[in-house]
């Protein structure tokens, strides 16, 4: 409560949540906002719910393409062309290469060339989801499908896309945490207090008419639902706040002393990563049906994209003639996962960037010399606590689709708890904390140095 407090007397984290706020509202008014020309079919919310990669694009864009609104792509070409100049970047292309080592020069310069990736994307992208949707009878065209009607359509999305990612940009600079990040939360909070009103609808409600025994039987059930969600919250949060302390002495300041040696350390998390690899895995396994729609109606619709949805299963032919049922997409989507948390960990930590800064500030891990073996050591340790983060985010990722399989919810797939929105849920709502305590933090160290 005194937090709570503190927050509200603090004249700029109230500008800047009241900002955010607001440029969340315009969101959630253009997410409303179906492209003109466009009409939406009921069968679209069955597929949403689904889980294939529509559902996943859905959850990128703050749940836009729900209506097919002027927002429907979202964020989502934003991260694409984030993923690719990062894998880039990584001593593929020289140029980017070099531009990522020039401080913040090279920082615009290959933020400049991300957004000019994103427009493109971001027109194909577009296309390729107008595409989809038609072949599959999600959407009506009211005008002629010729190529302007098209580029119509196309144009108004990627107005719509870079607007996004602008007003994203906007509650980075003037707002609270991330913008991008922002948004996506956005979207996925907004499912949370149906979901919980399904659950009530289902145990209680419903059983109201079959007296008392089915009314005890259906609250127990839903406290044991509540109970369910709050541990897997509370396991979310574990995972995100875990660290790893490696001990840290300084050379002539003083780190010799044991008060010293205990007070440096250096803390790497058990999940450095964050939300990125989710997002960034879930970016991933919407593109083969974005791709598909160029080729042919056929192919959009085309049994193998099965693969790539993690909330079906495909029929394998055995031995004996007969089949077995595989989840290939459930397995893609978690390999994505560990290998985009590795991939993150490894850029945002660099050991070979830490060992180098260690040895010029004349830093050092006690038993371990500077230079090499600094890097091998901290490498090691960073590998083996990721694994610990990526096996946790696969765990929270799977948890709902094995809960579906189990029928633990009775077919109704909307009650399934853990999932990709709960991983950024969490993630984003703890940046949005650490930011916060900053800002209170320097208040009450600039009213001290005024009270002096």
């Amino acid at each position: 409560m005194k937090k709570f407090v503190s927050i509200f007397k603090n004249k700029e984290i109230v500008n800047r949540i009241f900002f955010t706020i607001m440029i969340l509202f315009i969101i959630r008014i253009g997410a409303a906002i179906t492209v003109p020309g466009v009409s939406v079919t009921s069968e679209l919310d069955d597929a949403l719910s689904s889980g294939n990669s529509l559902a996943i694009m859905n959850l990128l864009g703050g749940g836009a393409l729900s209506n097919f609104s002027i927002f429907a792509l979202g964020v989502s070409p934003y991260i694409t062309a984030q993923i690719i100049i990062q894998l880039l970047s990584k001593d593929v292309l020289p140029a980017l290469t070099q531009l990522s080592k020039q401080g913040e020069y090279g920082r615009k310069k290959i933020e400049m060339a991300t957004r000019y990736l994103t427009l493109l994307l971001g027109a194909v992208q577009g296309y390729g989801i107008i595409r989809t949707m038609e072949n599959s009878d999600y959407i009506n065209l009211n005008l002629n499908s010729d190529f302007w009607t098209y580029a119509y359509i196309v144009t108004v999305l990627l107005a719509g896309a870079m607007l996004a990612m602008w007003l994203g940009d906007q509650i980075t600079e003037k707002g609270l945490g991330n913008g991008i990040s922002i948004i996506i939360f956005a979207g996925c909070v907004r499912s949370l207090p149906t979901q919980i009103s399904t659950a009530w609808t289902k145990w209680i409600t419903d059983r109201v008419q079959y007296g008392s025994s089915e009314m005890i039987q259906g609250g127990f059930m839903f406290a044991l639902y509540i109970l369910a969600m709050v541990f897997i919250v509370g396991f979310v949060v574990f995972i995100e706040l875990a660290r790893r302390k490696i001990p840290v002495q300084h050379a002539g300041k003083g780190g010799s002393t044991a008060p010293m040696a205990r007070a440096s350390f250096l803390p790497i998390k058990v999940n450095s990563a964050g939300v990125i690899p989710v997002i960034f895995a879930a970016s991933i396994m919407s593109a083969p049906a974005i791709i598909a729609s160029f080729i042919s109606s056929d192919a959009a619709n085309a049994s193998w994209l099965t693969v790539f949805n993690y909330n079906q299963t495909m029929s394998m032919p055995w031995f004996d003639g007969s089949t077995w049922e595989m989840n290939w997409g459930l397995f893609i989507y978690l390999a994505l996962i560990i290998a985009f948390t590795f991939f993150y960990s490894q850029m945002t930590i660099d050991p070979a960037n830490l060992a180098d800064n260690f040895q010029k500030n004349g830093s050092y891990i006690p038993g371990i010399r500077p230079g090499k073996e600094t890097e091998r050591y901290v490498g090691k340790v960073l590998n083996r606590i990721t694994f610990i983060g990526a096996a946790a985010l696969c765990f929270i990722a799977a948890l709902p689709i094995v809960l579906v399989w189990a029928n633990a919810f009775d077919g109704d797939a909307s009650l399934a708890i853990g999932g990709t929105g709960l991983i950024i849920i969490v993630g984003v709502a703890l940046e949005l904390n650490s930011q916060i305590d900053g800002l209170l933090a320097g208040k009450s160290f600039e009213e001290a140095r005024e009270g002096n």
